[in-house]
Parts: structure tokens; C-alpha cells; sequence
């Protein structure tokens, strides 16, 4: 039995596999334990093993790896166009392997241990900066029932706080008091875990030359710069920064047909933690006092014209677009301003 490719469904414990030969035809269909999934591929000759590039597959991509084969990870949404009739787990392991033959298909580049380990700071904060907003919206929507309402924002919470400990007992029973005290010790427990987690980050930050630069390019901060450095190992991937920036889905979707162009909302194709933080910092530059070189001016003036959130979004692309080159290039931002005294 001679394998060329290998179509891998991985899962928590049943794992499916699909081999063909050099000339397409099915000669493996298997079922394997995940115990014995590293004992079987061991055995196997050194051949093109395609898996979909979720959850668990940047481990499994290092095992095989690890033991010979050549590992190419295809994304889910490519996968999909390949499934035929019935969905089930012997099908999708013959649709990765289709997909992964296919002369034009992209590939997600395996990660390494150590970027995948700087991923899990910021996987932790944002689960622990989620729970939090939980928190407060849920503190604030029950003493809004009892008419104590305080301004929008986290920073606002210590006024909350002091109305629920000022408030009478014809105002809010001592029972619920001590409920919704309990919110308020559980938001004021995950703040300094948050400030612990985003310290680790930063001193990541201030030991890596590449996010350094990062940092010099306005609305991106060290938490935005760790987490490009870590998802994006080789900028040359990809052929420019308008490219980069479709791959995180800062791009209009288009449905265009017959020499006429329809473009619509940003495709949200790429990585949902990544855009939201260069979204974010996006709207966070467009709060700031306007500066006076040649990106500040394009953002006014695209203010004038356009809702703030729209100009929020093409400020992201915009910097999407940055980011790429400075890390591409190795060269630390400089605005139009700069560069021309």
C-alpha cells in the first residue's frame, strides 16, 4: 500500500482518516483512537498528511511532523465546498484530502511551540476581560431595577459600588445587598488577574524587536503588537499589506457579477481576536487630539464624509496595512510628517 496523501479528521477521541495513492484512487479508510493516532502514523512511510486548521490541529501538525510527514493545514471554510451529500466524520476527512490535492489551495502555516504558547496570555485575558463585562452588566442591569444608575464605562463602577452601600433598607433589602455584593467582589477579584496577564504581556513586548516596532505605529499597543507577532510568523506570505489586511477580514465582501462591481460589509474572514484589537485601537486614535501628518489628515477628512464606526473599520485596514510593512520590511513607523523633516 502506497500513500500519497493522507485526509486526517481530527477530534477529542475518535479520529478519521482517508489515504489515497499517487493517483487519487482510495486505498485507506480507518478509524483511530487518539491513542493510537501517533503509533499508527510511526508505522507509516513519510507522506503529505491534511488536516482543517482548528482546535488541537497545531499540536497534532508538530507530532506528525515530528515523525516525517508533511503536515498541511487547510482552513474549515475551504473544506467545506468539498463535503459531499451527507456530512460525517469518513466524509470530511475524503473532503480534506480533496482540498488539500488541489494545485491552488492556501495552506495555514503550522505554529510553533512557542508562538502557540504566547497565544495563551491573551487567550486567558480576553476570557477574563469577557467574564468581567459580564460582571458589570449584570451588577448594573440589577441595581438599575432598584432606579440606581451611574455613568457607562468600567471606571465607573466605584460610584455604583457607593450607592449600594449607601442606599437605605427602604431602598434595597439586606439580602440583596450582600447578592450584589458578591458581583462586586467577583469584578474586583479578576481586575488585577487582568493587570497580572497584560504585565506579562508587555514585558514580552519590550523583549521582542519586532513588536517594538509595532508599537511606534499610532493606535496599535503592546497588546495588539504581541498578538501580531505571535499569529503572523512570516509576513512574506503574503504579497502586500492590502492582502494582509484581507486576511484578517478588513475587506468589503463582494458579490460582484458581470463587469459590475457590489461590495458589501468587511468579509470577518480572518482572526476575530485580531481584528477586534486593531478595531479597537482604531476607534481609540479617533478620540485623540487630530495630529497633523498625512494618515491624521486622510482620517479627518474621511470623518467628514463618513459614520465614525465605517472610518473606524478603514482606519483598522489601514493599519493592517502598516503593520505588514514594518514587519515585512523590519523598519520602525515613521508618518509623513517625519519623514519629510
Amino acid at each position: 500500500m502506497k500513500l500519497s496523501m493522507i485526509g486526517l479528521d481530527i477530534a477529542k477521541n475518535v479520529f478519521q482518516v482517508h489515504g489515497v495513492d499517487d493517483a487519487g484512487h482510495v486505498v485507506l479508510r480507518r478509524q483511530l483512537r487518539r491513542r493510537d493516532v501517533s503509533r499508527f502514523f510511526a508505522g507509516l512511510e513519510p507522506c503529505v498528511v491534511a488536516m482543517e486548521a482548528c482546535g488541537t490541529a497545531h499540536h497534532w501538525a508538530r507530532e506528525l511532523a515530528s515523525l516525517g510527514h508533511e503536515v498541511r493545514l487547510v482552513p474549515p471554510s475551504y473544506v467545506k465546498a468539498y463535503v459531499k451529500r451527507s456530512k460525517n466524520d469518513a466524509v470530511d476527512a475524503a473532503a480534506i484530502c480533496e482540498a488539500a490535492s488541489r494545485p491552488s489551495m492556501r495552506f495555514v502555516p503550522v505554529k510553533t511551540l512557542e508562538r502557540q504558547a504566547a497565544l495563551v496570555p491573551h487567550r486567558v485575558r480576553d476570557l477574563l476581560v469577557r467574564q468581567r463585562t459580564m460582571l458589570i452588566n449584570a451588577l448594573r442591569s440589577q441595581m438599575a431595577e432598584f432606579g440606581m444608575v451611574a455613568p457607562k464605562g468600567r471606571h465607573k463602577l466605584a460610584e455604583l459600588v457607593a450607592m449600594l452601600h449607601e442606599a437605605g433598607e427602604e431602598r434595597i433589602t439586606p439580602s440583596v445587598r450582600a447578592l450584589l455584593l458578591e458581583l462586586v467582589g467577583a469584578i474586583e477579584a479578576l481586575t488585577p488577574r487582568v493587570d497580572q496577564i497584560e504585565k506579562t504581556i508587555v514585558s514580552a513586548v519590550r523583549a521582542d524587536e519586532t513588536a517594538r516596532r509595532l508599537t511606534t505605529i499610532p493606535g496599535i499597543g503592546p497588546i495588539t503588537a504581541s498578538a501580531l507577532v505571535a499569529m503572523v510568523e512570516d509576513p512574506a506570505r503574503f504579497r502586500n499589506g492590502r492582502h494582509f489586511a484581507a486576511w484578517l477580514g478588513l475587506v468589503p465582501r463582494q458579490s460582484s457579477t458581470g463587469g459590475r462591481q457590489r461590495l458589501g460589509r468587511i468579509t470577518k474572514m480572518g482572526d476575530r481576536y485580531l481584528r477586534k484589537l486593531l478595531v479597537l485601537g482604531a476607534t481609540a486614535s479617533l478620540r485623540r487630539a487630530p495630529g497633523t501628518d498625512r494618515l491624521a489628515l486622510w482620517t479627518r477628512d474621511l470623518l467628514q464624509r463618513r459614520p465614525a464606526r465605517l472610518v473606524s473599520v478603514a482606519l483598522a485596514n489601514k493599519m493592517a496595512r502598516i503593520a505588514w510593512a514594518v514587519m515585512a520590511h523590519g523598519q520602525a513607523y515613521r508618518s509623513a510628517t517625519a519623514a519629510a523633516a
